[in-house]
């Protein structure tokens, strides 16, 4: 079978397992980072240097690891986080040795004066001048002319016969709650919700509405079909039911929406622990939505309340990829595979395969879907 052909049938394996529809087989997407440049031996400081290089990394690492469905993103660059996070990082080879893992560097970089700046300036204005003048004045040149390449690394894992979920971070966004998280600090933030609330919803309130736009757009331009809608500290294990109903699900019903107006598959890539709060998710279209959790969140449960709405992408944990033994992966994949198929399922690792994960483990991950 020709890549090409290859490309059209996993793509088709995916769409049809979003739609809860019955495929040939279980689906599985892989998401990595640094365990690409492990396993290419490359240093890590390399293969984030340039989207172009490490999607070429990713390639041969899934082509080693016994092929996929999809890849849920199909290309690194140091600067990427940054951006999500309104923080600044650490980089291999520059801030740090070239075999660690870049790092967020969190601190109050965001005042509460801001809350009021974002109101009145308008979240564009007050976003690139804190991205110029409080975390970096080289990044957005940075990335920007490292987006250039999308256009190039989509083609070259349509090439390689597997399709890329996501245009990278150019397709990648979430909530206000998310990004001012990271700016002000955790413990600064958390304070903020309960000393000046309005405050709060109201910056929120203006900053949504250019959440979304930039990625749809990307999206269409790439010709990407999924958009990664992220969730980390927003989870119900982080929050009051009070909290999270108000500073938390009404921007994720709001961005999903706009997703979905755009024609675009969601992916809520929800880390940490949902499970409290997974009903409230049960009133989307059906067969529209992707659910990808990292391991925190029951995905048992999942598949109980929302798997006639959605489809659950997950579950594989990092730990097992790390320390586990290929037969310890491979039972607990067919155990995934059993309870939470046959339809709207899809396999794929707990986040991002760790670097440190055994080569050997995430083959027995791949061969437990693909072997006959």
């Amino acid at each position: 079978m020709s890549n090409s052909q290859l490309y059209n049938e996993r793509r088709e394996r995916l769409a049809k397992a979003v739609a809860l529809e019955k495929t040939d087989r279980t689906p599985v997407v892989l998401e990595f980072a640094a365990f690409a440049a492990r396993v290419q031996n490359m240093t890590v400081a390399n293969y984030s240097s340039n989207s172009l290089i490490s999607a070429e990394a990713m390639i041969k690492t899934v082509e080693k690891v016994g092929g996929a469905d999809g890849i849920d993103y199909g290309s690194w660059f140091k600067q990427g986080l940054g951006l999500i996070w309104l923080s600044r990082l650490k980089v291999p080879g520059e801030d740090l040795a070239e075999n660690e893992l870049w790092q967020v560097e969190e601190m109050e970089l965001m005042k509460q004066d801001d809350y009021d700046r974002i109101v009145v300036e308008g979240w564009p204005n007050w976003h690139l001048s804190y991205i110029q003048e409080r975390i970096s004045s080289d990044m957005l040149p940075q990335i920007m002319a490292d987006a250039q390449n999308a256009p190039k690394v989509m083609e070259m894992w349509k090439e390689a016969g597997v399709p890329q979920l996501t245009g990278g971070a150019a397709t990648i966004t979430t909530i206000p709650f998310e990004m001012f998280c990271g700016g002000r600090s955790f413990t600064k933030f958390v304070r903020d919700l309960f000393k000046i609330p309005d405050k709060v919803q109201a910056a929120m309130d203006a900053a949504l509405p250019y959440m979304a736009p930039q990625s749809i757009t990307n999206c269409k331009s790439l010709g990407s079909e999924y958009i990664w809608l992220g969730g980390w500290r927003a989870a119900s294990d982080m929050l009051s039911q009070k909290q999270w109903d108000r500073f938390v699900f009404p921007y994720y019903e709001k961005l999903i929406y706009q997703v979905l107006d755009a024609g675009i598959t969601p992916i809520l890539h929800f880390d940490s622990n949902w499970t409290r709060d997974l009903a409230r998710f049960k009133d989307f279209p059906k067969g529209k939505i992707i659910l990808e959790l990292d391991g925190m969140t029951d995905i048992f449960k999942a598949k109980e309340i929302l798997g006639d709405t959605m489809c659950i992408m997950g579950d594989v944990p990092a730990s097992l990829l790390s320390l586990g033994t290929p037969d310890d992966v491979h039972n607990y994949c067919r155990k995934l595979i059993e309870e939470l198929g046959p339809t709207g399922f899809v396999l794929h690792s707990g986040c991002d395969i760790p670097i440190d994960a055994k080569l050997e483990n995430v083959q027995a991950m791949v061969a437990s879907v693909t072997s006959k």
